[in-house]
């Protein structure tokens, strides 16, 4: 899986490419963790990811309880379906997606 990322402000944009999966899940985990501290807005861009597994909705859903305390979180993006997934998860009610 490919992490671009960028900070304008107290926003960080990051887009996401490949799997998002047990294997990749960890490096996404490590990014959020040192690059969250002082931002108000995250946004992640799903254009370009191919699948969504478990290990990754854990860390999504651990990037929106950071997010719920300073600020927001948004998706951006969303292919069928991951969007099925948020869905069937029930995430789609926790998550903000555009």
């Amino acid at each position: 899986m490919n992490i671009d990322q960028t900070v304008e402000g107290t926003t960080r944009y990051i887009s996401l490419e490949g799997r998002l999966d047990t294997t990749t899940a960890p490096q996404l985990e490590a990014e959020l963790k040192q690059s969250l501290d002082g931002i108000t807005l995250l946004k992640l861009d799903f254009e370009k990811l191919e699948y969504l597994s478990s290990a990754g909705l854990r860390v999504i859903l651990a990037a929106q309880k950071i997010m719920n305390k300073q600020g927001e979180m948004v998706i951006s993006h969303v292919n069928e379906t991951i969007m099925e997934v948020f869905e069937v998860t029930g995430f789609v009610d926790i998550l903000s997606i555009e």
